[in-house]
């Protein structure tokens, strides 16, 4: 996963589209999408679906899993066919990382920016103004972070279904959120490149290389090596089992100590979620220090040790031997290049395309709760399992 700096923004970046601008860097996006994502084809279905709500002047919400690093170009594919730009909300750090050049370009395409771990007002106000008001769809990520599983979601976040209920409370306008699947397969054969890095990775952590086993169980052998290194470091031993419970309590373990610390206590709260009050309280207390105060390291560690829990999060521990597809095998390997090597994105290996599916909008009842928005949730989650199910 991407190794961001999770401080206080230091500024909100709005959207500045422009079609005139859309449409000038688009031979630059399919060169882009080709070239460094090795994608060669981006279907889309249901698109109707989108059409007919914009058409009836409704605010749409559009809600995808974020299975990789080249959604952004799904989402441009999307807008392209359906001949409207589309809004997009982004993480704050791809603002800042990027430079101005990215940011500008991503404004001119509908890119706003948010803060994932605070109460973003300036975002919640553009995205509920879009919403009541304008004829182009919004997209908006519930799972948050790019976690390469491309056959199964990670738990939604509320805020996405939070915000739909806020604008359809103040508007005369309908409003409906319409789910998204994308998913991306191989057209030539990874494993070769797959394999290469499979050997690679053995030997980051000091192993000979076994091309005489399975790909599989390779990777299954380095996923409870390096979960065994990470239990002795904060445990103190390594545990028995199989990798998905370690992995469930490895994780429970670190968020208890946490908790504790921080006298939190989230009733029946995702692992994400959690991640998110904690990161809240530790940031908070760094803004109200000194830069010299030696304390600030006991917080840095806390917000080092939340990113290593949505690290261990987004592997589910059973999803390669669930279904050992090649896309699988080539998404947890990805992972591992991006956790174990450090590259800030993985290394694309074989020619893809991507489908985008489209299902049917589920009206935005005018209500604002945490109940209502806890409910909306778990229904766009099933919907957009559903969809990458082929349901």
């Amino acid at each position: 996963m991407n190794h961001q700096p999770y401080e206080k923004p230091p500024r909100w970046w709005g959207p500045k589209m422009s079609p005139a601008w859309i449409r000038f860097w688009r031979p630059f996006r399919k060169r882009s999408q080709i070239k460094t994502q090795r994608l060669l084809d981006v279907e889309v279905r249901g698109l109707e679906h989108v059409r007919d709500a914009v058409e009836r002047g409704q605010g749409v919400l559009i809600t995808p899993n974020h299975a990789s690093h080249a959604d952004c170009h799904c989402i441009y594919a999307t807008a392209d066919e359906l001949g409207l730009p589309i809004y997009v909300m982004v993480a704050w750090q791809v603002f800042e990382r990027d430079g101005w050049l990215r940011a500008m370009l991503l404004r001119h395409h509908g890119g706003f920016s948010i803060d994932r771990e605070g109460t973003d007002l300036q975002a919640i106000r553009q995205a509920k103004e879009i919403l009541q008001s304008s004829k182009n769809p919004l997209f908006i990520f519930p799972e948050g972070d790019v976690y390469h599983c491309n056959g199964r979601i990670t738990p939604f976040r509320e805020g996405p279904a939070a915000i739909a209920l806020m604008a359809a409370k103040k508007t005369e306008r309908p409003v409906v959120c319409v789910p998204c699947a994308m998913r991306y397969t191989y057209i030539e054969d990874p494993t070769p490149e797959l394999l290469d890095l499979m050997d690679e990775l053995e030997r980051a952590i000091m192993w000979r290389p076994r091309p005489d086993l399975p790909l599989p169980q390779r990777i299954y052998h380095l996923a409870e090596g390096l979960l065994a290194l990470k239990e002795v470091e904060y445990l103190g031993h390594s545990r028995k089992g199989p990798v998905p419970e370690r992995i469930g309590a490895f994780i429970d373990n670190l968020l208890g100590r946490l908790e504790s610390r921080y006298d939190v206590h989230p009733a029946d709260a995702t692992v994400p979620e959690r991640v998110k009050v904690l990161r809240q309280h530790a940031i908070k207390q760094l803004q109200e220090m000194d830069e010299e105060d030696p304390s600030r390291k006991q917080y840095q560690q806390d917000l080092e040790d939340l990113f290593l829990i949505v690290q261990a999060f987004s592997y589910p521990g059973n999803y390669v031997s669930e279904e050992p597809s090649i896309e699988r095998l080539a998404e947890t390997l990805d992972k591992f290049e991006e956790d174990v090597l450090g590259y800030a994105t993985a290394r694309i290996r074989g020619t893809r395309k991507a489908t985008v599916t489209f299902g049917e909008p589920i009206p935005v009842e005018p209500q604002r709760g945490k109940k209502e928005a806890a409910a909306l949730t778990r229904l766009m989650e099933e919907r957009v399992q559903a969809l990458l199910d082929g349901k």
